[in-house]
């Protein structure tokens, strides 16, 4: 396996559609995420990440870093780092590289695939100039507990004292710090038509609904859907 950025193998970056990545589809529907992120590849290429299997000459997985500012306080999640570095406000001088997503082939899933992402990003921060990564975490269990506050879900354990999910257990193997829970990290906001072409579900009615992926409930009101994880 190898990992090279985007801007070194441009002939590899245009083959990330070869990821299964297994996010819901609505997670795509922000309408901050709508407008910047397609600009971090042509923006930023030597900050974007490729997992190739050269045995098999198939891309299993890729992800997407943005520089940040966090000596103010934590930025506030994806929306607002893309918000605040492609925005109309002025940048801020960076200080940290954020991680944006780190995403492995659903169908290879279980290999350790993450952690050469993982890695890379953080080799990455440092060829960069950067002290230290930061990243907004998706826990990947929390769509399985939906109605759980993230405050309470993401201080959860094994026995053995490292964390409960899988994906913040992979991030406490490389010494990883829990620092907060952002609570607004993303905004996903619908109308019924476009909720239920999304999920495959109906909405009948105004309310909060589970739905498959979401770690937490869409609140529906006067028709339409929002979603904040």
């Amino acid at each position: 396996m190898q990992v090279f950025t985007y801007a070194e193998r441009p002939d590899l970056a245009e083959r990330t559609g070869e990821v299964e990545s297994g996010f819901p589809e609505f997670t795509g529907h922000g309408d901050v995420a709508l407008r910047h992120w397609g600009k971090l590849r042509p923006e930023l290429p030597d900050l974007q990440l490729v997992l190739w299997d050269e045995g098999r000459d198939r891309v299993v997985g890729h992800a997407r870093t943005l520089p940040a500012r966090e000596a103010e306080g934590l930025p506030g999640g994806i929306d607002d780092l893309l918000e605040t570095w492609f925005g109309d406000g002025a940048r801020p001088q960076p200080d940290v590289l954020s991680a944006m997503v780190a995403v492995v082939d659903r169908n290879r899933r279980g290999e350790g695939l993450s952690r050469l992402l993982i890695e890379g990003m953080r080799n990455l921060a440092a060829r960069q100039g950067f002290s230290s990564l930061i990243a907004p975490v998706r826990p990947t269990w929390k769509e399985r507990y939906p109605l759980i506050p993230m405050e309470r879900y993401v201080r959860w354990t094994r026995a053995d004292g490292l964390p409960f999910d899988p994906w913040l257990r992979v991030h406490a193997r490389h010494g990883a710090q829990l620092l907060e829970v952002c609570p607004a990290s993303m905004r996903v906001e619908g109308t019924r038509a476009e909720w239920e072409s999304w999920t495959g579900m109906s909405f009948p009615d105004d309310g909060d609904y589970v739905v498959p992926g979401a770690l937490a409930p869409v609140r529906f009101a006067a028709a339409r859907g929002i979603y904040v994880e």
